[in-house]
């Protein structure tokens, strides 16, 4: 029996990387999955690949109005939902514009607040009220970082966005808890996950290796993981296989937080 059978999912943030390997696992698994992302054009075309049980929904997570279409959109089509993956986020960089807390502009902190937290927030709060009406169960995912529970100082609007969002997620835990519902939220704290994300960081040609080898020279398992070793972590809390976890962070990097790095082979 597949893990996730007969459940209704939505993942955001679905186009590529970490959000697309979640909603192809959750399909492989069972689920019939909605898939958003503001890259409409590469999320139409994942949602196809992935077949009949794919289905793509118009969602910009910053916008409320988005959510509340989005889930009267969903309750008609399929009945119900028992999944939500918020994994819709930016960095920062993509604006070009310094992100370090001295030099970081009002306005590139507020753009990454508002996909990283407020979408969040939103996310939460339409799917606790859609899960309430069928039972009061269901399971919601936010996928924060390695770098919500550490400081980074070239990416200051990031990291707090993240740590909120790993707060949020026990708050909303806590909540459901206590008003009897049987909805769980844990949160995702992903390392190097090698995603397209990386793409300008790591550049092409002979530098690419030494650049990669860089980037994970810290992490004890030394190398990015991989958007499919996420997705199998968010199958387990998305299943019916973990009922009592709420309120949970789970941290999927290589060992880096894990304390001193071990260095393989002495070397």
């Amino acid at each position: 029996m597949p893990r996730l059978a007969s459940k209704v999912a939505l993942v955001t943030g679905a186009a590529r990387g970490i959000g697309a390997a979640i909603a192809r696992t959750f399909v492989a698994e069972g689920a019939v999955v909605y898939l958003s992302d503001l890259a409409e054009s590469a999320g139409v075309d994942t949602a196809a690949e992935l077949g009949p049980n794919a289905k793509w929904l118009e969602l910009d997570v910053r916008e409320e109005q988005h959510w509340q279409s989005a889930m009267e959109a969903i309750a008609r089509q399929s009945g119900r939902l028992d999944i939500l993956v918020n994994n819709a986020g930016i960095t920062g960089f993509e604006a070009g514009t310094p992100q370090d807390p001295e030099n970081a502009s009002l306005a590139s902190w507020r753009a990454v607040m508002a996909t990283n937290l407020d979408g969040v927030f939103l996310g939460c709060r339409y799917a606790i009220q859609a899960m309430r009406v069928q039972a009061g169960v269901g399971a919601i995912i936010n996928l924060s970082s390695r770098s919500g529970q550490v400081g980074i100082a070239g990416a200051a609007a990031y990291a707090a966005s993240k740590a909120a969002v790993r707060n949020h997620s026990k708050t909303v835990a806590l909540y459901c808890a206590e008003q009897g519902l049987a909805i769980r939220c844990n949160s995702l704290h992903p390392g190097a996950i090698l995603t397209p994300m990386w793409e300008a960081l790591l550049g092409e040609g002979p530098e690419r290796e030494a650049n990669m080898a860089a980037f994970v020279h810290d992490t004890p398992l030394r190398r990015f993981g991989t958007p499919e070793e996420v997705a199998a972590v968010a199958v387990m809390l998305a299943s019916d296989e973990c009922p009592y976890m709420t309120g949970s962070e789970l941290t999927i990097d290589g060992g880096l937080l894990a304390g001193s790095a071990a260095v393989p082979g002495g070397s």
